[in-house]
């Protein structure tokens, strides 16, 4: 007999499933729309100056953003306070890279990352000898200041609990460039397709429906603050300290935004900058 509460994971993700559709659908609508109004706009900019043409459209080639769909929507909460501080001065640098760094980091060592966010410090032990691909990634992107003054731009409090961040357009659909392997998809803390809380990991483009978008995660990554019933298909790369974890508390519990129209993104309702974000070798 199924019990109460496996009957409950499943709605979970039948409900997961049916939403990740949803966007992916939209999203594809959403690319061609704008491929025709970039069209229109490189035709009136070379009939005039011309100025935008040599690198506003560079970039995400539509496999690197690191997937918005990982994540329903969240339930929209009543406003409260924001709990976080006001962002540091500084703005977000736009980079690219056309293909995955070199590894250089030492799979055997220890690392963290440490976002230091409008909202506290939160530390992360990073799984390099697990998912080296992701973290030798993250080494490079944060070294070059990739993630500094970018908002988490999600966080979802109904069905799974996670913060989403890593996109330096704050939409959901940015990423580096490149594409990173899955990793780690058998990790002995992820269990019964539940992730605990304090895992960090992966955002991707995968749909589970059709197989299709393996090896697509790029920047984004969630990071669990409550037990969130969720297919093994995401790499995990890291666990949040305890201290962190604390941070995350103080910051959900704020709740989440209504969804936006354009990006169906739930916002956090605090204020989540990451001021500053590093990954060092211990």
């Amino acid at each position: 007999m199924v019990s109460q509460e496996q009957r409950r994971r499943q709605l979970a993700r039948e409900k997961f499933l049916r939403q990740q559709q949803r966007r992916t659908d939209a999203r594809r609508k959403s690319r061609t729309r704008n491929a025709v109004i970039a069209s229109a706009i490189g035709v009136v900019l070379i009939g005039s100056l011309g100025l935008y043409t040599a690198g506003a459209f560079d970039g995400d080639d539509g496999k690197s953003n690191a997937g918005a769909e990982v994540t329903p929507s969240a339930t929209p909460t009543s406003k409260v306070p924001d709990p976080c501080e006001k962002a540091a001065k500084g703005e977000v640098e736009t980079m690219s890279w056309k293909k995955e760094p070199a590894m250089t980091i030492d799979k055997s060592a220890d690392y963290t990352m440490k976002l230091s966010t409008t909202c506290g410090e939160i530390d992360i032990a990073l799984k390099a000898s697990a998912a080296p691909h992701t973290v030798n990634s993250f080494n490079f992107l944060l070294n070059k200041g990739y993630l500094d003054h970018t908002k988490c731009h999600r966080l979802t409090d109904s069905g799974i609990w996670v913060l989403q961040c890593g996109d330096p357009t704050g939409t959901g659909t940015g990423g580096p460039g490149y594409t990173i392997p899955d990793e780690n998809l058998k990790d002995k803390d992820v269990k019964g397709d539940v992730y605990p809380a304090g895992t960090v990991a992966m955002a991707n483009q995968f749909n589970a429906q059709t197989g299709e978008g393996k090896d697509s995660g790029g920047s984004q990554f969630f990071l669990v603050y409550q037990d969130s019933p969720l297919p093994a298909n995401y790499t995990p790369f890291g666990t949040v300290t305890e201290e962190g974890m604390k941070v995350l508390k103080k910051l959900s519990a704020a709740g989440a935004q209504a969804a936006d129209p354009t990006t169906g993104n739930t916002a956090p309702n605090a204020t989540v900058v990451i001021n500053k974000a590093t990954v060092s070798k211990s």
